[in-house]
């Protein structure tokens, strides 16, 4: 069996988990959106639609070191190659 399979889809924007459905973002109407997260996505809007590549990497990078208790250098690093093939980054 493929691991990849069995990995949770991404939020396209931030590259979060959304695994769980009170996770996920939400529609104009009202429904649950599957491509990005409750942070990232409501309303059927971005959340910080102003927000730019390189922000969000430096966000990124910021809960990385905090939550998975990595250096800043290396949640950097990590954030990096995460956040730039997601899908609101080429829209």
């Amino acid at each position: 069996m493929d691991p990849k399979k069995l990995e949770a889809p991404t939020c396209q924007s931030c590259g979060i988990p959304l695994g769980r459905k009170e996770d996920q973002g939400t529609n104009a109407d009202g429904t649950k959106n599957r491509e990005y997260c409750i942070f990232c996505f409501q309303k059927g809007n971005f959340t910080e639609p102003d927000l730019t590549m390189d922000q969000m990497i430096s966000k990124v990078a910021g809960v990385l070191a905090g939550v998975e208790n990595m250096s800043e250098e290396k949640a950097k690093i990590v954030a990096d190659s995460i956040i730039p093939p997601l899908k609101r980054w080429h829209e």
